[in-house]
């Protein structure tokens, strides 16, 4: 294939990936840029298998490994894509990252060991720096994202697992394997630099579990989106180590976006991302001081009907219990019957509710949802003194008044959608237990609180035969 045909069609490539995260940004584009970024991900491999003269190979084994390899990762892709339920996004977005990662730190391996090990190819500076990069980003990010997604999935405990003298083993690990790596970079020995190379996969794919371990399931956003970045650094390495100019740019756009992205989820919860990844925060059960005392009270859906049915002015917050009990689409039929019986209706939307950055807008755009009803917590806390109703669909955190009332909590000064200003609130909970973060909720004792314990989907469907009644 021509050389300047391949340039010209990595330049394509690029550019879609540019429109295509440029289009990810609005909710009512994202679907169409996920479309252009695939187009241009399509494209780049294509050109990529003929620049690399394999589509021109007539080697038949190659085209049966290619083959099979394609049918096989299109089936797999196929089936998880329809089988994946909305709430299981969070650790499916974690396992992308992860075998993203894990891809990276194979190209690396395979390279040097193909061209050094085995043919004897000097192999320059640069490229090795680029090598051990790609292994050690890509081997924290793959068990990093796979301790991820065991805590997502609940195959794993969402509380910060800590012990004493934690963060002393975690910098041996890491001064390993900052050594293991400098060490493969300046050795001109093949035969030797690949067993520090060895050693370097070993001890960043430990790093990857110890890095994560005393991470809190509440800041999983943080974590999901830093792991993002983290697998596109670990692609671009990759790029640099097999030229390849589309891989290189691809993976700075991940990383660039996933860097920006974490940065916004650390602002949303008012924390500096060290404090995310060393705090372990939610290792332990903690109350929100004195702001979390008294009793919660319970109400019947009966009587919550009442007062949906007098309000002129609803606010809807959904958290991961709208997700949990996938009551989206019942929650949408509700803010229907309320519009239609004359009220206001917004979706209240925090940066990091729910598991990971937008689980809320891809849940409620699924049920179709007006996207200009959703609104971000900017926008709703002026307006929260004159809602009559707030209706806190199972999320803890991002409600919590103790992060603007309660110097003495963990999230004091994290900015919250401020529900307990309306006249009345409605929590729906499951139980009386605390969140995902293992904090007290002040907000279900606040005196214009009621609880509605039970599964979010019945009660909302509770509700909307009443209306329809």
């Amino acid at each position: 294939m021509n050389p300047e045909l391949i340039n010209i069609s990595y330049i394509v490539a690029s550019v879609l990936f540019i429109f295509g995260i440029k289009m990810l940004g609005k909710a009512e584009t994202a679907r169409k840029g996920n479309l252009i970024s695939s187009l241009g991900m399509l494209i780049a491999v294509v050109v990529t298998l003929f620049d690399r003269q394999i589509l021109d190979s007539k080697d038949v084994a190659s085209w049966y490994v290619l083959g099979i390899c394609l049918v096989l990762g299109s089936l797999i892709g196929a089936v998880m894509a329809k089988r994946v339920k909305m709430t299981s996004m969070p650790e499916m977005v974690a396992l992308f990252n992860g075998f993203g990662g894990l891809a990276s730190l194979l190209v690396g391996w395979e390279d040097f060991y193909y061209n050094g090990f085995v043919k004897g190819v000097e192999i320059s500076e640069f490229t090795k720096i680029a090598t051990i990069a790609a292994i050690i980003i890509g081997g924290i990010t793959f068990t990093g994202s796979l301790y991820a997604w065991g805590k997502l999935s609940g195959k794993l405990s969402g509380r910060a697992q800590v012990f004493s003298g934690q963060k002393l083993v975690n910098g041996i690990i890491a001064f390993a394997l900052l050594a293991a790596g400098i060490a493969f970079s300046i050795i001109g020995d093949v035969q030797t630099a690949y067993w520090f190379l060895i050693g370097a996969v070993v001890v960043s794919l430990i790093l990857g579990f110890a890095a994560v371990m005393p991470i809190g399931g509440g800041d999983m956003p943080v974590v999901i989106s830093l792991l993002n970045s983290l697998s596109g650094l670990a692609a671009c390495a990759a790029g640099f180590v097999i030229m390849n100019n589309v891989l290189v740019v691809a993976g700075c756009l991940v990383g660039a976006s996933g860097v920006i992205l974490t940065v916004i989820m650390c602002k949303a919860m008012n924390r500096t991302l060290h404090n995310v990844l060393f705090s372990g925060f939610g290792a332990k059960k903690q109350k929100a001081g004195g702001q979390a005392s008294g009793e919660m009270k319970a109400i019947s859906t009966d009587d919550a009907y009442y007062a949906l049915e007098a309000a002129q002015n609803v606010m809807i917050i959904p958290g991961y219990g709208m997700a949990v009990a996938q009551a989206q689409h019942a929650v949408k039929e509700l803010g229907e019957l309320l519009e239609n019986n004359g009220a206001t209706v917004n979706y209240a939307i925090h940066p990091v509710a729910g598991r990971m950055p937008g689980h809320m807008n891809v849940l409620l755009a699924e049920a179709d949802v007006p996207y200009e009803q959703l609104r971000e917590m900017d926008d709703v806390n002026p307006m929260m003194d004159s809602v009559d109703v707030a209706i806190v669909i199972g999320a803890n955190d991002v409600v919590n008044p103790a992060a603007a009332q309660d110097e003495g909590s963990p999230i004091y000064g994290m900015p919250i959608i401020e529900a307990y200003k309306a006249k009345s609130v409605f929590c729906l909970k499951r139980g009386k237990g605390t969140g995902f973060s293992g904090l007290e909720n002040a907000l279900f004792y606040q005196p214009n609180t009621r609880m509605i314990y039970g599964d979010a989907k019945a009660t909302i469907t509770d509700l909307v035969s009443k209306f329809k009644e």
